[in-house]
């Protein structure tokens, strides 16, 4: 009877464990189905995306194209106390292997409920998440006729920028008074960035999104055995005792890719990162990025009600504002324009800018940053989802010879319809950007405009998140045929029932 119990015990037993086999087939097959239906669901849009890292890999460069490779960080402190801190680090390969060796990330860090913070913290474009920011080479072409840029003749001398500048606002930009210093203005032949090809304006984007990967980090101040001080040497006096000369997480920050012949350079400018702004996530810069933001795209000072605080004193009463006031804000040495000057100035001391092409680009705030310094020095400039900035340029006088063709000015704003920021709306009381502390109050745009109307086409809803630099790489650019058509924007004016006033 024993033996009958045990026999029957081992059927059931047998029988038991093939309905475990046959059950953990039947799910590893289910799990393998969803994983092949998910991936064949996703061939379509990873084809998209990687097929122009194929091109970056496989295709030699032309006459016309040539490859791109971050060589420096220049690191511009801002602020009373800052502003005379400059440094720069060059991207050596010995640099490449301290980064990947202290920077790796460790999965104990990682928060699995919050992977999305993470991915948007980085902001790095999809295309690319298999690339190393550090020495990914990036392609970049030029149409085959170059561009005529009209620019200032002596704008490289030491101070000539600073002292026409200065003079212009000391005449509010009066422009019978400007006429009699008979300003020598130059006509060249430049090397422009061909923004029909899609490769291209992919390139530049990136190298916009790589301005906010974190530059290399130490406990001891980053190694200031990296850093080399591009700046004024500190010989400390009674009348700087209130300028600190250490580091400062605070500040403008330029990535500089050079070409593998040395001779085009393209000067990406870091653009807003922080809480409620989407784009580069938080770093570092959050609180000098916020202030600056508010003076270069807010009416007066990010005056917007008597809640705010504002960020300048040139509010007079019920929208009154000190044009004088407000002019001079902009051009003080501790804020980013003046910052973004000294980036350049110290990255044509590396290359002659006689003998190199040297473009700029930049995300949002660096965007904005970018055309300002396009229109100073004749540069071309590629901006992405950048806030207005003609209002700025009309506030700092840039400089602009007569009788210019808009054809000339080689500026070039790309965005899409769906960004808040760039459509100039993100503003009034229930906005994303009024939440979260930011007077973005400017539409208009100087140069050309290059607008995906993903509202049109794609039905998308306006929403913060399409600023993000990585949705207009992966979800944009990509995703259509073709680049978007670069236009005038129509005539526009920005803070319209405002009154101006000089003091």
């Amino acid at each position: 009877m024993l033996i009958e119990k045990n026999t029957n015990y081992n059927k059931r037993g047998a029988i038991h464990s093939r309905v475990i086999r046959i059950s953990y087939l039947i799910v590893s097959f289910v799990a393998i189905a969803s994983i092949f239906w998910f991936r064949k669901s996703s061939s379509d849009t990873l084809s998209k995306l990687y097929s122009i890292t194929d091109k970056c890999t496989n295709n030699p460069p032309t006459d016309r194209g040539h490859r791109f490779q971050i060589k420096h960080i220049f690191h511009h402190g801002v602020g009373k106390k800052y502003h005379e801190v400059h440094r720069r680090l060059d991207i050596t390969p010995e640099v490449i292997e301290k980064v990947a060796r202290d920077n790796y990330p460790n999965s104990a860090d990682i928060d699995i409920q919050n992977l999305e913070d993470v991915y948007n913290m980085h902001d790095w474009p999809q295309v690319f998440e298999n690339e190393d920011p550090w020495t990914i080479e990036l392609p970049v072409r030029s149409p085959e006729a170059k561009s005529r840029a009209v620019r200032l003749k002596h704008r490289h001398e030491p101070n000539f920028i600073e002292s026409y500048l200065s003079y212009a606002m000391s005449v509010q930009g009066d422009q019978s008074i400007l006429s009699r210093i008979h300003l020598e203005w130059e006509e060249a032949d430049v090397a422009i960035p061909d923004v029909k090809d899609k490769q291209t304006v992919v390139s530049l984007a990136t190298m916009s999104s790589n301005a906010y990967v974190r530059f290399p980090k130490d406990d001891d101040e980053k190694k200031k055995s990296d850093w080399i001080d591009v700046g004024r040497p500190w010989v400390p006096d009674d009348e700087h005792d209130s300028i600190n000369f250490g580091w400062n997480e605070s500040g403008l920050r330029g990535h500089v890719f050079v070409s593998e012949d040395n001779k085009t350079v393209v000067i990406s400018i870091k653009g807003t990162s922080g809480a409620g702004i989407p784009g580069g996530g938080s770093d570092e810069t959050t609180v000098a990025d916020k202030t600056n933001d508010n003076l270069l795209f807010s009416c007066c000072c990010a005056r917007v009600s008597y809640l705010w605080t504002t960020v300048c004193d040139c509010y007079r009463g019920t929208y009154t504002c000190d044009q004088k006031c407000l002019e001079k804000e902009h051009l003080r040495r501790d804020r980013y324009y003046q910052a973004a000057i000294d980036i350049y100035q110290n990255v044509t001391q590396l290359y002659d800018p006689e003998t190199t092409d040297i473009w700029v680009t930049g995300h949002s705030l660096g965007g904005a940053l970018a055309s300002l310094l396009g229109r100073t020095f004749g540069l071309p400039a590629v901006a992405f989802e950048a806030p207005g900035e003609m209002l700025a340029t009309r506030r700092l006088h840039l400089p602009q010879p007569p009788g210019l063709p808009k054809y000339q000015e080689n500026i070039w704003h790309f965005g899409n319809t769906g960004d808040p920021i760039y459509m100039g709306v993100c503003n009034g009381i229930s906005s994303s950007c009024n939440a979260a502390g930011y007077a973005l109050e400017t539409a208009c745009h100087t140069g050309k405009q290059c607008i995906y109307d993903v509202v049109s086409d794609k039905g998308w809803k306006v929403n913060l998140l399409n600023h993000r630099i990585h949705t207009l790489i992966d979800d944009v650019i990509l995703d259509y045929n073709e680049t978007a058509p670069c236009v005038y924007q129509p005539p526009c004016t920005d803070c319209f029932n405002w009154k101006y006033v000089s003091s």
